[in-house]
């Protein structure tokens, strides 16, 4: 069985952080969202991966590498432009051959890892097994409509009007049979193969759909309020460890990882949190939910529920919560109003002045 992960997305909605950097990599508790899903895919005993990748192919490739140091064997496979999911698959036709495989979007999260899942579609071989999860808001997924029996009788993509609340996650399962409905359907009104429509398709042909509905934990991190919330998930499970220093003037409270190289002095961390390597705490607040990326600076500031990327520096900053803050980004308090007012006026000048 091999794994099918896209990672080619422009990822707009986490605009302006992906003009510089692919979205599957914005870091969650230190580590690009890419990683868990790629990790959840080797757990599952998948170790032959192809990725889709676009234009932050470089970057994409310099993380990853050849996979080795995830447990997979990585292929590259360019899409020249997002097309849809079911042009992913189509573009990855030589790489698949007729082997099932998983289709796992790379900047989707799901607690708890994809083995089980894996290991009944290897024993029950449907043609597509689709992961579906209740949401309050269906018209922004591709959402599932269920029969009597609980059978998949129809998908819609991004509907105004949803049948159901069952969103699909962003992970699917597929023999062969695939790679006939891809080559049958048609673009849809944005211009893409949607990959519901492949999996219609399957069900109009009387193929073998099945569904899982999950109560787990699931996000697309593909907006800064959902990849705070992933970030807090993933810290719950924080263990605490220090190996870098603390002094004495400084208190640590609560599930805490400082990696090797951070310094904090005379500051208080409230955890969970994670301090990456060589970042300098001094005279601080860190709160809950926050995890600061290496090489990054707070000096006499105060942060909470945020995600601070690499190299980044906040300095006399109060108060900053619910942030996403990019790579070598400086924060720095604004300039205080001046306490006097300049004025050249004409002559028969009214002017309102407030004190």
């Amino acid at each position: 069985m091999k794994a099918l992960v896209l990672s080619g997305g422009a990822g707009t909605r986490l605009r302006p952080i992906t003009h510089t950097s692919a979205k599957q990599l914005v870091p969650v508790a230190n580590k690009p969202v890419l990683f868990y899903g790629l990790e959840a895919i080797a757990e599952a005993g998948i170790t032959d991966v192809g990725i889709i990748v676009g234009d932050t192919a470089p970057e994409i490739r310099e993380a990853v590498g050849d996979g080795s140091a995830l447990g997979i064997d990585v292929t590259y496979i360019p899409q020249d432009q997002p097309r849809g999911l079911a042009h992913a698959v189509l573009i990855a036709r030589d790489f698949l051959g007729d082997d099932d495989f998983v289709m796992y979007l790379g900047d989707n999260f799901i607690v708890g890892g994809i083995t089980a899942l894996v290991d009944e579609f290897r024993v029950e071989r449907p043609e597509a097994q689709i992961l579906l999860t209740k949401v309050p808001n269906p018209t922004s997924f591709g959402v599932a409509e269920l029969d009597a029996e609980g059978r998949v009788a129809s998908l819609e993509e991004k509907p105004k009007e949803p049948k159901s609340d069952l969103a699909l996650v962003g992970v699917y399962l597929f023999t062969p049979a695939v790679h006939e409905a891809v080559r049958s359907i048609e673009p849809s009104w944005r211009g893409e193969l949607e990959i519901t429509h492949a999996i219609q398709w399957l069900i109009d042909h009387q193929h073998d759909v099945r569904s899982t509905t999950i109560s787990g934990y699931w996000k697309d991190t593909g907006n800064v309020t959902d990849m705070l919330e992933v970030n807090r998930s993933v810290l719950e499970t924080l263990k605490p460890v220090t190996e870098g220093t603390v002094d004495g003037s400084s208190e640590i409270i609560g599930r805490v990882r400082i990696e090797a190289g951070a310094r904090v002095t005379s500051s208080r961390i409230v955890g969970p949190v994670i301090i990456g390597a060589d970042a300098v705490i001094s005279d601080s607040y860190v709160g809950p939910f926050t995890s600061v990326s290496e090489g990054c600076r707070i000096e006499d500031s105060e942060i909470e529920y945020s995600i601070v990327l690499r190299g980044a520096s906040l300095s006399g900053v109060r108060r900053v919560e619910a942030s996403l803050i990019g790579r070598d980004v400086e924060v720095t308090p604004a300039p205080r109003n001046p306490s006097a007012h300049r004025l050249v006026l004409g002559d028969h000048s009214k002017v309102q002045i407030s004190s």
